[in-house]
């Protein structure tokens, strides 16, 4: 009778634990800025984005993975300054705009049933991204074809809804150059997201 007892409730717990997993479909806001690792380019406030898609969540034993498919579009503003800030050259604005393709792989813990916590890497496929107000100094920009970065952060479930924040930071950069300029910059940047498990 013991060895029953057990057995269903461990039948229980992991039909629990699975009880949130499935396949579901998200969007969300991000606040993002652009890190120069470079004297000639200054970054500015950060920028509004978005994304949209899908995203599916698998584990048991309150573990789990989430995979993510997900297009983000985001921006960034800079100011290009000619010799560095002490130079005295007059600075020079711009904006650019990033279309990608981005794929999470999100791993972590559920704690109290319905909160996560969770952290993976996640790969940047860039669609199409540009380069605006371009000034006579730089007129276009060097974009990568693809970049990796790292995301962590929490997430809530209440029924088949979730709400999530993350931090994502970048782990290579986005161009190769602006202009004449080689860069090492970088994408940082905070994501809201809600999503909804449809099965």
């Amino acid at each position: 009778m013991k060895k029953l007892f057990l057995g269903l409730m461990l039948v229980l717990g992991t039909t629990q634990a699975f009880s949130q997993n499935g396949i579901g479909i998200k969007a969300g806001l991000s606040s993002t800025e652009i890190d120069f690792k470079s004297k000639e380019f200054v970054p500015a406030d950060a920028q509004t984005g978005y994304h949209v898609g899908l995203f599916g969540r698998f584990g048991g034993a309150g573990f789990f993975v989430q995979p993510e498919l997900l297009f983000t579009q985001t921006s960034g503003k800079f100011a290009f300054v000619p010799g560095g800030v002490s130079g005295g050259n007059p600075p020079e604005d711009y904006k650019a705009e990033f279309n990608r393709l981005d794929i999470p792989l999100m791993m972590g813990i559920r704690m109290f049933k319905v909160i996560r916590l969770m952290a993976g890497p996640i790969a940047s496929v860039n669609i199409n991204s540009k380069l605006e107000n371009s000034a006579n100094t730089v007129r276009e920009a060097n974009f990568k074809e693809a970049t990796f970065g790292y995301q962590a952060g929490l997430g809530v479930d209440i029924g088949n809804l979730s709400v999530e924040g993350k931090y994502e930071g970048g782990l290579s950069k986005v161009t190769e150059n602006i202009g004449q300029y080689s860069t090492d910059n970088r994408i940082n940047q905070w994501v809201l997201s809600v999503g909804f498990r449809l099965f």
